[in-house]
């Protein structure tokens, strides 16, 4: 008699996440022995956000839950509500989808709050990219909390490894994977740059440039002051170039950064401004472009295969593990002005991507896959160690 499939249930809350996610989403699916239940949440399902749900139904994935959090706006009270209407959602939605594991991946809020419902209910969690930093937001924190909750951890390398191991969790339950993300960029057929003209609504020039700036969470008071000194830069750049913006996450002052750029572009004629490009249409404007600038995690998880330079500008992707392709600065206009002059003259054609080679999801699949009890996954000791 055969047995019944494992039912994994995948939380994604955001167009970044789900991009990262998608591989193994696609190798879930496809698995004889695996039963996929995808559950959205967050900036999915917001029409400001771009009601991203619908791209996913369009990858051809059916979905099994939605958690609406009522983001009417990005102010903290908002957001902290917010937790706590994901965490009695997907109570509810656990209940009835009963699946033996949950998988995320990341850092966001909307995670957490899947994550500790899941705890309560005795469903196994496996992380990915637990062990990263980034010290400029509250991210950092909540990845950490999500890694003490989750039972199965498939980090990007052995610095988060080490850090991981660190938090306390055993050997056997921490493996070195690589970003799955970095798979789906070499699985993506990029756009000819006629179509990407198209879905972006704007001729592209000779040279372009890729923005995108969110607030750094643990300096939220500066985050508009941040981003005058990105578009005063931008200013004093000689004209030549396409600027390609796309929006800021639905964090407190998202929403300020992304109004202030519709006003920016509305005043530029090369200048455009996307809630979301979907990823072939991201993933194309990354590779045509001369330079990646802002302070997104995609110039440096994604932006590094695609032989791309970035602009990392500011803390909040502080502490992560970086390309020689990543030139960091201040938030200050004349430091990313020189910044971007430099990126436009950086060799890029042999950047290695230290977050991964491609192997990530079958990495990951051999774990799901393979031989292992829920609960005695559920039973965590804590692993003291004077190193790690």
């Amino acid at each position: 008699m055969n047995a019944a499939p494992r039912r994994i249930c995948a939380v994604s809350g955001s167009r970044a996440d789900y991009g990262l996610l998608l591989p193994v989403l696609r190798a879930i699916q496809r698995h004889p022995s695996l039963e996929l239940q995808l559950a959205v949440t967050g900036s999915h399902l917001e029409h400001r956000f771009g009601n991203t749900v619908d791209a996913i139904r369009d990858d051809g994935f059916s979905v099994d839950a939605r958690v609406p959090l009522g983001l009417e706006d990005d102010s903290v009270a908002t957001i902290t509500r917010a937790l706590g209407r994901c965490v009695s959602g997907f109570a509810a939605e656990l209940a009835r989808l009963r699946p033996d594991l949950l998988l995320v991946l990341g850092d966001r809020y909307e995670i957490l709050g899947a994550v500790q419902a899941a705890l309560i209910a005795r469903i196994p969690v496996a992380h990915i990219a637990g062990g990263d930093v980034t010290e400029g937001a509250f991210d950092d924190a909540i990845r950490h909390a999500i890694s003490k909750l989750a039972h199965l951890h498939f980090v990007t390398h052995d610095r988060a490894r080490r850090r991981v191991r660190q938090l306390g969790e055993a050997d056997g339950r921490v493996f070195v994977t690589g970003s799955p993300g970095i798979d789906q960029i070499l699985e993506t057929p990029l756009l000819e740059r006629s179509e990407l003209e198209r879905r972006l609504g704007m001729a592209l020039q000779t040279r372009n440039l890729a923005l995108t700036f969110h607030p750094a969470t643990l300096e939220i008071d500066d985050a508009l002051q941040q981003l005058e000194q990105l578009l005063d830069a931008i200013e004093k750049l000689d004209g030549t170039f396409g600027l390609v913006f796309t929006g800021a996450n639905a964090d407190p002052r998202g929403q300020a950064i992304n109004e202030r750029l519709a006003c920016f572009v509305a005043g530029h004629a090369h200048a455009v401004h996307h809630a979301s490009l979907g990823q072939q249409g991201y993933y194309s404007l990354l590779a045509i472009a001369d330079a990646v600038v802002g302070n997104s995690s995609s110039g440096l998880y994604e932006a590094p295969t695609l032989r791309t330079p970035t602009v990392n500008i500011g803390d909040r992707q502080s502490g992560r593990l970086k390309a020689a392709s990543v030139i960091d600065c201040p938030p200050e206009a004349a430091a990313i002005g020189a910044a971007i002059e430099r990126a436009l003259r950086l060799d890029c054609s042999d950047v290695v991507n230290p977050d991964g080679d491609g192997r990530a999801t079958e990495r990951i699949m051999a774990v799901l896959a393979g031989p292992w009890d829920a609960q005695d996954r559920l039973r965590k000791g804590f692993t003291d160690r004077d190193c790690c």
